[in-house]
């Protein structure tokens, strides 16, 4: 409860606890969700960036839709860029308090935020040329190294399980979410003026269940309210036998038979680890045919030292194929990529070879230039193994449009496209339900779905709703809902 003195009259001003939803609502980027105590104390649950928004997603990234230096804590699910990319900004505009983390995510982060300004600062001299072209004023980049820098000193570690208090009505625990390394549910418990307790659980996103490399998501404490990822919402994944045969297929159908190139988009942190995984377990049973591969990312090479250096985390089923082979992640004919003159010497190669290279929605990085040299070729073929936005490159191609416009220049679309949604990170719908089956439906006030298209959530609440869900809601953007 709040007191302000107006012509010496007291007005009372009552603050009700609440959670407002701020991005990742109508789309699965930009993930953002403000939680407020009855006293005031302002909770920001991740602060990522939107993707694949086309001309929208610079000014949607600008504008975070709250004042920063309101925020007094950030408490951070997982690292990738849709959940921690704007981190930087938030501290640039005026934000001074802690974000908590995982110890793996902090160590994922920090390059991951690294990265990002390196791509903002890129693009905005490309975007300055063409604005003094045009006679315009230039802009600042979203942010830059020297901010990232800036941001990482407000960042704080805490272990799995471990019930931290952030003061006398808020504390919080992190539990396993199985979606990347470090990533985590956050298990809120939220103290009001009357002493009652009421327990909030953000998902994050949610891995799968069986996974090739991390822990299956843990349970989670029974919670009045859930705020639920529904990425795949509305479909079931391709079993990992079928994908990986699905692969296989793919290899030897490019590289052998029409002996073309097989570019595969695959985010640095996960999925290049799980392929180059796969592509280790087939060189063993001697079924990889003998080319080369080549994972042509920095990000990605660096993002894999930090795996190897994070067994604890892997799976049983990992942990005991590490006995027989040490580096699950390094295999004869295959080769990191870190310097710009290797990986511009593919481009004009002939050889037939496996490219993993970065983003996964093709949007920026070194991937772009694979596909600009390589898709208006039939002998070769890209293989999408994640989502991509419908507004992104990857989600164009992956529509099955036959030109993309890259670099400025439009490309056919001749290269087979084939699809493998296995090997994403998030639990499909039957594995979400799965995920939440440890609460006791009747005591689930809400589950707010984000992070997903709209279908995908409308058709994962009909679901949750036929197993029992008392209330199960789609939040808009700024949208805001009181906890009782």
């Amino acid at each position: 409860m709040t007191y302000i003195r107006i012509n010496a009259t007291f007005l009372i001003i009552f603050v009700i606890m609440q959670v407002k939803f701020i991005g990742a609502t109508e789309t699965v980027t930009g993930s953002k969700h403000l939680v407020q105590t009855d006293k005031g104390f302002n909770i920001l649950l991740d602060c990522g960036l939107y993707q694949g928004m086309g001309k929208e997603t610079d000014s949607l990234n600008r504008h975070l839709g709250f004042n920063p230096s309101e925020i007094d804590v950030v408490i951070l699910s997982h690292a990738h860029i849709d959940h921690s990319g704007n981190l930087p900004l938030l501290v640039k505009q005026g934000f001074l308090g802690s974000i908590y983390c995982t110890p793996p995510t902090l160590e994922v982060v920090e390059v991951l935020l690294l990265d990002s300004a390196k791509i903002h600062e890129y693009d905005i001299e490309y975007v300055n040329k063409k604005r003094e072209q045009r006679g315009e004023d230039p802009i600042e980049p979203l942010y830059t190294s020297k901010d990232v820098e800036h941001c990482l000193k407000h960042f704080k570690t805490v272990p799995y399980h471990a019930d931290f208090h952030l003061n006398e009505e808020v504390s919080f625990m992190f539990t396993d979410a199985g979606h990347i390394l470090g990533s985590a549910a956050i298990n809120l418990k939220l103290k009001d003026s009357n002493k009652n307790i009421t327990h909030l659980t953000y998902t994050g996103d949610v891995g799968k269940y069986n996974d090739m490399l991390l822990k299956d998501p843990e349970c989670f404490p029974l919670a009045d309210y859930i705020i639920c990822e529904s990425t795949y919402g509305d479909r079931l994944h391709e079993l990992d036998v079928d994908a990986e045969l699905h692969l296989l297929n793919v290899v030897r159908n490019t590289c052998v038979e029409k002996k073309g190139k097989l570019i595969i988009p695959a985010f640095s942190l996960g999925r290049t680890q799980e392929i180059v995984y796969i592509l280790d377990k087939l060189k063993n049973k001697k079924l990889l045919p003998n080319i080369k591969v080549y994972v042509d990312s920095p990000l990605s090479t660096n993002i894999t030292d930090i795996m190897r250096e994070n067994v604890d985390c892997f799976n049983e089923k990992l942990q005991e194929y590490i006995k027989t082979d040490a580096d699950p992640f390094g295999f004869s004919n295959l080769k990191y990529i870190r310097e710009k003159e290797e990986s511009m010497a593919l481009n004009t190669s002939q050889e037939p070879c496996i490219i993993i290279s970065a983003s996964g929605m093709m949007d920026a990085g070194r991937i772009k230039h694979h596909l600009a040299n390589n898709i208006s070729n039939p002998k070769n073929t890209v293989l999408i193994v994640g989502y991509c936005t419908p507004n992104s490159l990857g989600g164009k191609i992956k529509a099955g449009e036959k030109e993309v416009k890259i670099f400025g220049e439009f490309h056919e679309v001749n290269a087979n496209i084939e699809i493998i949604d296995s090997y994403s990170a998030h639990a499909d719908y039957s594995e979400l339900i799965k995920f939440l089956s440890c609460q006791d439906k009747s005591k689930v006030k809400k589950i707010f779905l984000v992070h997903g298209d709209l279908e995908a959530k409308i058709s994962f609440k009909q679901k949750l709703m036929a197993e029992g869900y008392k209330e199960v809601i789609l939040p808009n953007k700024t949208e805001t809902f009181i906890l009782s």
